[in-house]
């Protein structure tokens, strides 16, 4: 197992630092890589160019020579300089906070679309820093006012990474095409969508799994749940009919991080766009977590970002079997749930349809039997209350949402 040591510059409030660094241990675990020991920087020691003091410099480098380290993580992104500057000092591998997320992501993605959309990821996080790169070149020097071989293969290996990158999108763009078809079939069928965020590693795919366990349809598949970071990264989108209700489109979509790689969530918001356009969006909370507060504002930011922040949240204070704090009072609507033990999972399920359907209204309809389309979109999009034979009509009493109520106005008894 390959051996590493962690970098963290100390510029947080009180006791974060060892949560960021504790976050760190477990990425560089989910890659299969030992973390032996921790070294931190007080913010005030830092330098530009190699990010660390000169002091903490030797230190680092002495343990690193005396313990034959393989990798050196910082909880930072470091600039092309510093990346060269550090590997010149420590002679071994030095990695950023952003690689490493970068690294998980490309090892975790199985589909075509996260593939792609990694790969793209880590092509922009290359591209300004192909010269620190170890051994990928020798710069030479050239004559005054020319470019050096070394520089000449530096701008030719960033226009390929470009024209990469280019061929990369537009290859997306065609998965993304499909997927936006298929959400329009869903939209056209008046069905509503919940999407499911939260916190790496808060309980989200398990929630699914939960409500699938409420599911009256005939078929449904669970989906993957793992106690480790971002332990899917594909969006799973499942259509759940509840007991006398009408049925909705859930997903779950990837779990969220503090300081996801911007390039990350650009490559990601083609699937994020399920978040945008849900009409509830389910935040899971591990309530136990001690930085459960910063980890509510690290997802917050990502909605925000999306574009999703105004859409109604429902907040899922998960794991609340592991703690005795109460939930924050502006944080509603809320319920708190262990969907381990099976705690309040009533009241969550009964709280999904009632806020995603609370501006459905009840309407009664005489529907002449000849028009089985109508009937059936009824069946399908509404939630029936009763249903009536007469001699040449069904007379329905449904709650349908304004887009139908609109539609079969003419139909209304």
């Amino acid at each position: 197992m390959k051996k590493a040591i962690l970098i963290g510059i100390d510029y947080f409030k009180k006791g974060m630092l060892d949560y960021y660094m504790d976050e760190l241990d477990n990425l560089a675990d989910s890659l299969h890589i030992n973390v032996v020991k921790r070294f931190k920087q007080k913010s005030d020691a830092t330098t530009s160019s190699h990010k660390i003091g000169k002091g903490k410099l030797d230190e680092v480098k002495d343990y690193v020579t005396l313990y034959d380290i393989d990798y050196v993580i910082f909880n930072e992104e470091l600039t092309n300089t510093q990346l060269r500057n550090l590997e010149d000092v420590f002679d071994t591998a030095v990695i950023d906070r952003t690689l490493l997320i970068l690294e998980i992501f490309a090892k975790k993605a199985k589909t075509k679309e996260a593939m792609l959309q990694v790969e793209i990821a880590q092509l922009k996080y290359l591209k300004p820093r192909l010269s620190a790169m170890r051994n990928s070149f020798e710069q030479q020097q050239g004559g005054i006012g020319q470019k050096g071989p070394g520089e000449k293969k530096l701008e030719l290996d960033r226009r390929k990474i470009e024209k990469e990158i280019s061929t990369l999108e537009r290859q997306l763009k065609n998965i993304v095409t499909v997927r936006q078809t298929n959400r329009k079939q869903r939209r056209d069928g008046h069905i509503k969508n919940v999407a499911i965020v939260g916190y790496t590693n808060a309980g989200k795919s398990t929630l699914l799994n939960t409500l699938l366990e409420y599911d009256q349809s005939e078929t449904h598949q669970t989906t993957l749940t793992k106690d480790q970071v971002f332990s899917t990264l594909e969006t799973t989108t499942r259509r759940i009919q509840l007991k006398d209700k009408r049925p909705f489109t859930i997903t779950d979509t990837i779990g969220f991080i503090a300081n996801l790689p911007h390039d990350l969530v650009e490559s990601f918001k083609s699937t994020l766009e399920e978040i945008r356009e849900a009409d509830l969006i389910v935040h899971v909370i591990d309530f136990s977590h001690p930085y459960y507060l910063d980890q509510i504002n690290t997802t917050d930011k990502v909605l925000k970002e999306l574009g999703a922040d105004e859409i109604e949240t429902l907040y899922v204070f998960n794991k609340s079997d592991l703690t005795s704090d109460i939930v924050p009072h502006k944080l509603n609507p809320s319920v708190k749930v262990s969907l381990k033990e099976g705690t309040n999972v009533k009241s969550l399920v009964d709280m999904i349809p009632k806020l995603l359907f609370k501006h459905d209204t009840t309407v009664v309809y005489k529907i002449p039997h000849s028009e089985g389309d109508i009937i059936n979109l009824l069946n399908e999009a509404s939630e029936i209350i009763t249903t009536d034979y007469e001699n040449d009509s069904v007379k329905i009493k449904a709650r349908v949402d304004t887009h139908i109520k609109g539609r079969l106005k003419n139909y209304e008894a």
